[in-house]
């Protein structure tokens, strides 16, 4: 079915600012992962932002921006390319399953989080959760390339959620996780051996690059 007009004030493709702030707005369901051998398309309910969006429009999906492609309803579509396949975990969703949901920052909107790109860089698997009073402390390990940006109380963005690096590992780090995310977020349902999609704090990136004398990679 062909998208509706968007409505006064909706995010079209020219407004959007393309970048994003790990903030959450939805939690989306997988409607349909449909996979060949080059690419996907992948079909998510999205009740409360589908009617705020066009065909063009940009949305992060547990982290990773995508293009909206086709809205039927409340149901967003996007087509994943064999990059996106082999950078980030979205290839191993299934119908059912949440995904946290974040529609592209429109100019003079507030920045909540820090500086999300939607860029993926790998994929974190989840070593251990602990209670810490009504919160829970995860640990996530990293590969190397990911953990070289990591500082304690730097940022990270953790299936697109925008959080605070609480302690640092040889191999791992850890994020405090308030009630209100485990609430609003599908991070309330990780369990150990999860993948997850990890963006480093692009200024990090900025800064090594800058840096006389940096180690090629």
């Amino acid at each position: 079915m062909p998208a509706a007009p968007a409505p006064l004030g909706a995010r079209s493709p020219s407004s959007l600012a393309k970048v994003f702030t790990g903030i959450v707005r939805e939690l989306g369901r997988v409607v349909l992962l449909e996979r060949s051998e080059q690419q996907a398309r992948l079909s998510v309910t999205a009740f409360a932002l589908a009617p705020g969006l066009e065909i063009g429009g940009s949305v992060a999906v547990d982290g990773c921006c995508l293009t909206v492609v086709e809205i039927d309803g409340g149901t967003l579509s996007f087509d994943l390319s064999l990059e996106t396949l082999s950078r980030s975990a979205l290839g191993t969703l299934g119908p059912g399953r949440d995904v946290n949901l974040e529609p592209a920052l429109r100019a003079g909107e507030p920045l909540g989080g820090h500086y999300v790109q939607g860029h993926v860089d790998a994929v974190g698997r989840v070593r251990s959760l602990e209670r810490e009073g009504d919160g829970v402390r995860m640990w996530i390990e990293l590969p190397p390339d990911v953990l070289r940006y990591c500082v304690e109380k730097g940022s990270i963005t953790v299936a697109g959620v925008s959080l605070t690096i609480a302690e640092l590992g040889d191999d791992a780090v850890a994020v405090a996780l308030i009630p209100h995310t485990l609430g609003v977020t599908t991070l309330g349902t990780a369990k150990p051996g999860d993948l997850l999609n990890l963006e480093a704090d692009l200024i990090a990136k900025y800064v090594e690059r800058l840096l006389p004398g940096r180690t090629e990679v």
